[in-house]
């Protein structure tokens, strides 16, 4: 068997290769979203106070005396590590784009991704330049969700086919499911509204939602405890189905994240919400998204990948074709 060379192992990417792409694409999204949080609970929102560029004719921070050097670095670094997260959805393109045979719904989703990187940056300059109004915050975590969400499509696609869908579950399951992402999307928006009313704006001097923080609270909660007996009713329903291995872990792990996600944001709560644990808790809303995303995508069934072709093959068959002809 000849050896290939190193271009042509690289213009067809292996399916490990395309998978770890896609979960670097997952991890830099909820990544970002967790900075996000960071760049709010040290008040650092306005450390750069314009966008695209940091301040005023320039792009990187500079010596200003109403704006700490500390709060400066946090929201910079967090808009730095937007280019990470456009890194790592454009190499996921590339390598998708690269697979053959042809995997369109991987193209799709990893193209989908990427686009929505620059939106949620724009929407991400919009909160600055409406001097982080809670509604546009709202927003533009929501428009983390989705990508989220999307990311983990992407890393069920990469280590699927591209066959058909074929559901794992019954239809009743399914709708079941339908009902709890629903659930979880109201939930993980009353939650922005909660951190609307409170405390970390991201700047001292930003407006709060006027509205009852025990009663968004209690609001937020609620939809908790829906979700998880939605979830309950789903793994009782999972017994008397025939769930893959993969569905079953997507499901043990929706529950484990959820549940640690109840415990830290009562914790919160009752200790008058401090910063370390804002951020903890944006980072298990990131985490209740990913598995969610991931039950998700192991309740239909799209077949095994087919065996990836080799550059060095496919032009052996290009040429003897054209010697044949």
């Amino acid at each position: 068997m000849p050896t290939l060379s190193l271009p042509e192992r690289i213009s067809r990417p292996s399916p490990r290769l395309v998978l770890a792409s896609a979960l670097a694409v997952l991890v830099t999204q909820c990544l970002i979203a967790v900075t996000g949080a960071t760049v709010r609970v040290t008040g650092s929102g306005l450390g750069c106070p314009t966008w695209p560029q940091c301040f005023p004719g320039s792009m990187v921070p500079v010596s200003h005396a109403g704006i700490a050097p500390l709060h400066q670095a946090v929201e910079f670094g967090n808009r730095l590590l937007t280019w990470v997260v456009a890194a790592a959805a454009l190499v996921c393109v590339l390598l998708s784009w690269r697979v053959r045979p042809v995997r369109s719904r991987l193209r799709l989703l990893s193209v989908v991704v990427l686009l929505g990187v620059p939106v949620q940056a724009v929407i991400g300059g919009m909160t600055v330049l409406l001097d982080l109004r809670w509604w546009s915050v709202s927003l533009h975590f929501m428009a983390s969700a989705v990508l989220i969400w999307l990311a983990g499509l992407l890393v069920k696609a990469a280590r699927e086919g591209d066959a058909a869908a074929h559901p794992v579950v019954p239809t009743g399951m399914r709708r079941l499911l339908v009902a709890l992402t629903a659930v979880a999307a109201a939930m993980v928006f009353v939650g922005t509204l909660v951190t609307a009313a409170g405390p970390h704006a991201g700047d001292p001097a930003t407006p709060r939602l006027p509205l009852s923080i025990p009663l968004l609270t209690q609001t937020h909660g609620l939809l908790v405890m829906a979700y998880l007996c939605l979830l309950a009713v789903f793994g009782v329903w999972l017994r008397n189905a025939s769930p893959t291995r993969g569905l079953l872990r997507a499901y043990a792990a929706s529950c484990l994240v959820v549940l640690a996600q109840g415990i830290v944001g009562s914790v919160q709560y009752a200790t008058g919400v401090p910063e370390g644990l804002v951020v903890l808790h944006v980072a298990g809303a990131t985490l209740v998204i990913t598995t969610l995303s991931l039950l998700w995508g192991e309740s239909r069934y799209r077949g095994e990948p087919a065996a990836p072709e080799r550059a060095g093959a496919e032009r052996g068959t290009s040429t003897s074709e054209v010697v044949g002809g």
